[in-house]
């Protein structure tokens, strides 16, 4: 038995390696023959019709192999793909648990560590950021932050109203179309045909889809029917 090569689990098929009579040497000539066969037919199976039942049941055996452990409980393949996760546990090398003393020492270690705290000791550079400045030092730092000239001019500026000295353009927002609508629709009806057959799923999905158009169409119209009755200044 050989351990699996990574070729060959990246291609879902490590289970020939873990039955392979061949010297457990990686690179030797029967690993890569085995591994370019095996990626032949990995693509053949990939590019195979999706209505082939014969390469249907090839995909189902390729998802089975690759993950043995998602489908060991079925009832025709459920024996060969526990022995399979046995003979993967059987190349592992058990790591013996921690000890008690081993884990107190991780605490205690762990609790002696000073964690770094970004904002507070990187990006936090202000110099009274654990104390306040002495009362002289504060006086000139408001005296040279705030002059009486920025005073006054803030004061006379306070809650007045900007007035433009040009016409502000119009944007042209066309090209912002928001939310696809149409699209939203389709994946709505999508989603609802995939609760029926799948001989029925193609017909499901275009009937949601046109009858969701159509709600959506009526809508508009009543909400531009209303538009039209609130814009009528009712003149005799």
């Amino acid at each position: 038995m050989s351990m699996p090569r990574r070729a060959m689990k990246e291609l879902g098929l490590q289970a020939c390696c873990l039955r392979c009579d061949e010297s457990d040497i990686a690179g030797s000539q029967r690993c890569k023959s085995c591994i370019s066969h095996h990626r032949n037919v990995r693509e053949l199976i990939a590019a195979a019709a999706t209505e082939d039942e014969l390469f249907q049941f090839a995909k189902e055996l390729v998802a089975m192999a690759a993950s043995p452990h998602r489908h060991d409980h079925d009832e025709i393949h459920g024996e060969v793909l526990l022995e399979q996760q046995r003979l993967a546990a059987a190349l592992i090398t058990a790591t013996p648990l921690p000890t008690s003393e081993e884990v107190g020492d991780l605490f205690a270690s762990q609790r002696n560590s000073e964690k770094t705290n970004i904002i507070r000791d990187v990006a936090n550079q202000n110099p009274w950021k654990d104390a306040a400045p002495e009362v002289d030092v504060a006086t000139q730092i408001g005296q040279e932050a705030w002059s009486d000239a920025e005073a006054e001019a803030s004061i006379a500026h306070h809650g007045a109203r900007t007035i433009p000295s040009k016409p502000i353009a119009k944007v042209d927002r066309s090209d912002r179309v928001g939310e696809d609508l149409e699209l939203s629709d389709r994946i709505h009806a999508a989603v609802d045909a995939q609760s029926v057959p799948k001989e029925l799923a193609d017909d499901v999905e275009a009937f949601g889809f046109e009858a969701r158009q159509r709600a959506r169409k009526d809508l508009k119209d009543a909400i531009s029917n209303l538009d039209e009755i609130l814009d009528d200044d009712f003149d005799l």
